[in-house]
């Protein structure tokens, strides 16, 4: 393959990659991270490439923090691969922090085969967690999350996974007090540098 059509073909796959469905907002526009904030720790962990959001690194998170950054209720749909091994996830109702893990919202489970962590893929993470496997190494699938009021709603490839309701009073596990709904942006994690996930087709709807 030659250099340019090796460029056409990336060219291609991005802008396939980044068509959202009627009524979807598209957060990542395949070619760069405009919109989007690293950390401020290890801002190497995320690339961009053939029209995906590489992470690759040490920990390092990615917010959205472009225009209307902040939701209540809404279906968000994110199109993911991970290698062999690897853990990721995807926030929902957080802010930007510079540092460590997201405090505020909750975190979607990306792990098919991360052996140090049996929380698997669409798990509402330790909040409700799933153990079964869903989704393959090396091969797209979408994960879907539905937030609406108090109810959370994780499918992927379109099957219902997870499903969790929050209960009156509730204050968050013990040691994660800000998993609580509410609202706030999105984002992305790196997770540790033996961990690869490709991020892509970033698309969001609000709810009234």
């Amino acid at each position: 393959m030659t250099k340019l059509a090796a460029v056409l073909v990336a060219a291609s796959l991005a802008a396939s990659a980044q068509k959202p469905e009627k009524g979807f907002q598209a957060l990542f526009n395949g070619k760069d991270l405009a919109g989007w904030t690293k950390a401020k720790e290890n801002e190497g962990t995320f690339s961009v490439k053939d029209g995906a959001i590489v992470a690759n690194g040490p920990r390092c998170h990615l917010y959205y923090t472009g225009a209307g950054a902040d939701w209540k209720n809404f279906e968000l749909k994110v199109d993911v691969m991970t290698q062999a091994n690897s853990n990721g996830g995807i926030y929902f109702h957080t802010a930007y922090q510079e540092k460590n893990w997201p405090d505020k919202g909750f975190e979607v489970q990306v792990n098919n085969t991360f052996v140090k962590d049996p929380r698997k893929t669409a798990s509402l993470y330790m909040v409700q967690d799933n153990h079964g496997d869903v989704a393959s190494d090396g091969k797209w699938f979408t994960e879907h999350i539905v937030v609406k009021d108090k109810k959370v709603t994780v499918f992927v490839d379109g099957k219902q996974v997870t499903q969790w309701s929050q209960p009156d009073g509730w204050a968050g596990p013990k040691n994660m007090p800000g998993r609580v709904l509410d609202h706030g942006t999105i984002a992305l994690q790196g997770h540790d540098p033996g961990s690869t996930v490709h991020y892509r087709n970033i698309r969001i709807k609000p709810l009234k």
